[in-house]
């Protein structure tokens, strides 16, 4: 290691503010693309903002990859990693380093980790004092709850695992959160340092056939960054976009793309960000607690329904003469012409009535294949969207009993930055326990994110975590339906420290 690389960062978060209570800030980002695994369709980075006050230094990263452990390339060993490389080369304690995963599939490098305090290092030799404001934008077009609520009660998910339900069999669907949570940071000048952006959606619209992609974050911080110049970075924070998707996701008509939405939300940000007056407000404040929620109990009960559900689905089967060869001309000759199918009308109306007797007999029998065989086609859409989630909660089954624990430890970390604030979770947080969160905190101020600081898969309300149709979210988690008061309540607690 550079020692005097390490002793000019040291001297610079040591530094004291040119005013007290003065906030300084640097940022810098690194390229973590792996051009080994495949074609790149846009780059892939870590960006850091490191931020200090007086005795008081945060560091908030985030990163372009799908989650901090777990899940992907980032190992569960990176966030101690990255804490300890600071700690020892930078005095930074690891209660004051925020990362978060934008959520996004593209694949990262092996050394990320390397990369990461690569960053923070270059963000330490940029420190400048800036002026601080915050505010919030709005963007609707881009996102969709992706749980529909069905007519039996019943709620099921949109996944590229298995199809859609029924269109007749659908009631409703869940909610968004369209806020964008902004913070923007100036340098003394007046010119723009550093924007933070807080919003909720699955990185899922480019597919992986279009090559390594950050998705619609990465187009989105590409027209901040480029429309503020001045070398200002854009820092996207995946908020409670558990159950939310791009809008569209299951389109099959036109090939997906992230830039069009990335582009949306890109200007909408900026042009909230344009109205946030930045003025001197040197406050940082910075938390990090960690909670003990409950593990599921219910694995066992869940799958046992499940199968019970399956084998109901078997036996409901129906026999039919037909196969889809056979299918598709019988069912479009249906829909096309209902009361004459098989022929033209002339045949149904000839006065010979024992042609007339048997075209019409053939219409009934092939009317009830064609019913067998679409009821088969729904029987089987269902066995697939069982079966997946059965092998999920299989899985998280096998993963609680390996722990050995009933509860789950995990960090719960606050930033506060001026009016911004901002509260953490490692979970896949769906959408309607931010909007609770921000609800009760009145506080235009104040926003929630998932995927920091770790990941402990998804982390739903209790009707949804209870819900009989089995959708990802409620059979792809560790957590028991008691976690989200104990996460409500300490969430508000965070943001009112933040506050005072």
């Amino acid at each position: 290691m550079n020692i005097r690389f390490t002793i000019l960062c040291s001297l610079l978060l040591a530094a004291a503010p040119v005013h007290a209570g003065q906030l300084s800030a640097g940022a810098a980002k690194v390229d973590i693309t792996d051009r080994a695994a495949g074609p790149v369709n846009d780059p892939l980075f870590v960006k850091a903002l490191v931020l200090k006050n007086g005795e008081t230094t945060g560091v908030l990263i985030t990163v372009d990859a799908v989650a901090i452990g777990e899940i992907g390339r980032i190992g569960n060993g990176f966030l101690a990693t990255v804490r300890e490389q600071l700690q020892k080369e930078l005095g930074i304690a690891p209660s004051s380093v925020v990362i978060n995963a934008s959520h996004c599939h593209g694949v990262v490098r092996g050394d990320t980790a390397q990369l990461t305090v690569q960053a923070v290092k270059e963000a330490v030799k940029n420190i400048e004092s800036v002026k601080s404001g915050t505010g919030s934008g709005h963007e609707q077009r881009i996102s969709e709850n992706r749980r529909v609520k069905m007519k039996n009660g019943s709620e099921v998910d949109m996944r590229r695992a298995y199809s859609m339900p029924r269109d007749e069999d659908v009631a409703g669907v869940g909610p968004i959160d369209p806020q964008i949570g902004l913070l923007r940071l100036d340098r003394a000048d007046g010119t723009p340092l550093a924007v933070i952006y807080n919003f909720a959606c699955h990185p899922i619209m480019n597919p992986p056939s279009k090559g390594n992609s950050a998705d619609y974050p990465g187009f989105a911080s590409k027209v901040i960054e480029e429309a503020l110049g001045g070398g200002a970075l854009a820092f996207f924070v995946q908020g409670c976009g558990g159950d939310i998707n791009p809008v569209r996701y299951k389109e099959v008509t036109r090939p997906a793309d992230a830039e069009p939405l990335g582009m949306m939300l890109g200007a909408s940000v900026l042009s909230a960000m344009r109205k946030i007056e930045t003025k001197a407000d040197g406050k940082l404040k910075i938390s990090n607690e960690i909670i003990s929620i409950p593990r599921a109990a219910d694995y066992e009960n869940r799958m046992a329904a499940i199968q019970a559900e399956q084998t109901k689905l078997l036996a409901s089967l129906k026999p039919t003469n037909i196969n889809f060869k056979t299918f598709l001309p019988l069912l479009i000759q249906q829909r096309l012409a209902p009361d004459f199918p098989s022929h033209y009308s002339q045949s149904y109306l000839h006065d010979q009535a024992l042609d007339r007797k048997a075209i019409t007999q053939l219409d009934a029998d092939n009317r009830l294949l064609v019913e067998n065989y679409l009821q088969n086609i729904s029987i089987m859409e269902h066995l697939t969207r069982l079966n997946t989630n059965h092998a999920l909660l299989k899985r998280h089954l096998a993963e609680t009993k390996a722990a050995g624990k009933a509860t789950l430890e995990v960090e719960v970390c606050g930033l506060g930055i001026g009016d911004f604030k901002l509260v953490t979770f490692p979970g896949e947080v769906t959408v309607q326990v931010g909007l609770n969160i921000k609800s009760l905190a009145k506080d235009a101020h104040a926003f929630v994110s998932g995927y920091t600081n770790g990941y402990i898969f998804y982390t739903p309300t209790i009707s949804q975590r209870l819900n009989s149709g089995y959708a990802q979210e409620d059979c792809d988690t560790l957590v028991a339906p008691e976690w989200q008061k104990i996460f409500e309540t300490k969430a508000l607690e965070v943001l009112q420290h933040l506050a005072r």
